[in-house]
């Protein structure tokens, strides 16, 4: 039996037939878009994350923090350093356990989440423009039912690990 004879019509697709590229294609695209509008703020899309995160849970540890991005506690380190740098993130004791520091948003922090969400929007509606409301949400279902196959964490970018 050929490989034709053994799945029938998939033989001769090319990639813009193949769901794993067209994933990948408009994954990289998405990625390549968002980035470029954030330039005009100076951040970078894992910078976005990162700040939502502390945003959603403020106070919370560089632990905590690690153990939803799914990395090491070293990695979070650098990370928040890059934020603090940019003066959007601060540091603080806990009144808890001294041990640990609560990450907040500053006010430079907050104000640039503020942008941020109108800047996400944007590229939301420019990404989805093809689609219908019901379309979109077909989609939406789809991709987070895929998300949860691959056992990736809700809302977090898996790219955090990979990154030096």
């Amino acid at each position: 039996m050929t490989s034709q004879e053994k799945s029938p019509g998939t033989a001769h697709r090319g990639p813009a037939l193949r769901g794993g590229f067209l994933l990948a294609q408009v994954g990289a695209y998405a990625s390549m878009r968002f980035a470029e509008r954030l330039e005009g703020l100076g951040l970078t899309p894992s910078d976005v994350g990162l700040l939502r995160m502390i945003a959603v849970n403020p106070g919370q540890s560089q632990q905590t923090l690690a153990q939803a991005l799914r990395v090491v506690p070293s990695r979070v380190v650098s990370l928040i350093d890059d934020l603090q740098a940019k003066g959007l993130v601060t540091r603080e004791r806990s009144s808890s356990d001294r041990r640990t520091y609560e990450l907040r948003l500053s006010p430079v922090g907050v104000e640039a989440m503020e942008k941020m969400r109108e800047i996400g929007s944007a590229h939301e509606n420019d990404m989805m423009m093809g689609l219908s409301t019901e379309e979109r949400t077909t989609l939406t279902a789809l991709l987070a039912k895929l998300a949860a196959s691959h056992a990736l964490a809700p809302d977090v970018h898996p790219g955090y690990g990979s990154r030096s």
